[in-house]
């Protein structure tokens, strides 16, 4: 593997649900600390600033560090483990996979479990199993067996499941795309940077807790006060059986996605034309993508004093939100190089330009 993928198996076989982001924080850290100087806000996003040629503007790449994940709610005393979600999950992805619960004593391995089918009347069967209804089991037969493990009640857990080269060339497999691919795409953007051929300040922001409410974003904004947001996320590809093109037209391999509209954000339109501009200029396949539920950090950012022009990019993914979700390499390389363009081009005067007359 190259660096990009190495810097993409590193960062999502990390740990870190919201509020929980230490492992993965000293990831990230760790590859920024040579690409600018590192700041943070006080609820634990990292920033790195990488000076370009003018102070101003300042721009704001964001990329959330946080994946989605539960955290131990109770402890039966038949040894059972009841949980809750930290970011959205769907109830069907959940049954018989693997997660590791995150102990102050170390990794404990369990699996998510619900009543037997074979022990179920056939209307029971017919139903959906509810996470309420879930458990973890790690082999324990008494609360007692538990505690010896070392899991406590508030305790993360995160999906067990690594990163995989898939055997279709350029297709990767991972937890944790949402958003470790947004974060891997600041990181890279740095390195390119490192010339300082920027006429701007760029300001790598990865930030915590977007999936329980976008909060790092509203701390980070404030530490940045920036003048353009550029956000970096996994989007949702819609190329899989039952989603009709008019609902999404999103496709792995298609190239990098631009939002022109999700739950939380309408993107700043001069700002939108100039990514689709700059896709053409390099040859950049560039999809156009509509989210109806669901949000971004640019959904604070854009909203920070007298607001701030902000737009999404994403590299599309299938199956986020669970424990394996696939990207592919050429999405994510076309993303990086429209991202560095964009950059190179945000100086005084153009930025000057995205404001609304």
């Amino acid at each position: 593997m190259d660096d990009s993928a190495n810097l993409l198996k590193r960062l999502t076989e990390a740990d870190g649900v919201s509020g929980h982001e230490a492992e993965i924080r000293a990831v990230v850290k760790d590859e920024l600390s040579s690409l600018g100087e590192l700041t943070r806000d006080n609820l634990g996003s990292v920033i790195c600033i990488a000076q370009g040629q003018s102070e101003a503007p300042r721009i704001m790449l964001a990329g959330h560090m946080d994946e989605v994940g539960f955290m131990v709610r109770h402890i039966h005393e038949n040894g059972y483990i009841y949980f809750l979600q930290l970011g959205g999950w769907w109830d069907q992805v959940l049954l018989g996979q693997r997660v590791r619960i995150k102990t102050h004593g170390g990794d404990v391995i369990g699996v998510i479990g619900a009543k037997p089918p074979h022990l179920l009347d056939q209307e029971e069967r017919d139903k959906v199993v509810k996470k309420d209804e879930m458990f973890i089991d790690i082999g324990a037969t008494s609360k007692n067996e538990v505690e010896k493990t070392g899991v406590r009640v508030g305790d993360p857990i995160v999906p067990h499941a690594g990163f995989e080269a898939l055997s279709v060339e350029g297709r990767y497999l991972s937890k944790a795309f949402d958003d470790r691919v947004g974060v891997a795409l600041v990181i890279d953007a740095l390195k390119q940077l490192q010339d300082n051929s920027h006429p701007n300040t760029v300001y790598g922001a990865v930030t915590t807790q977007e999936e329980v409410g976008l909060r790092g974003a509203r701390t980070s904004v404030d530490v940045i006060q920036p003048d353009v947001a550029l956000i970096l996320e996994s989007d949702i590809a819609g190329d899989v059986p039952g989603i009709k093109p008019e609902i999404s037209s999103i496709k792995l391999g298609k190239g990098p996605s631009v939002l022109v509209f999700d739950g939380s954000m309408i993107p700043n339109l001069a700002l939108r034309h100039l990514v689709m501009d700059t896709a053409q200029e390099l040859g950049i396949p560039l999809q156009s993508s509509a989210i109806v539920g669901g949000g971004t950090d640019g959904g604070v950012i854009h909203f920070y004093k007298r607001g701030v022009p902000t737009v999404v990019l994403g590299v599309p993914a299938r199956h986020i939100h669970s424990h394996g979700s696939i990207i592919d390499r050429g999405d994510y390389d076309n993303a990086v190089k429209l991202l560095v363009a964009l950059i190179r081009k945000l100086d005084a005067k153009t930025v000057a330009g995205l404001i609304a007359e």
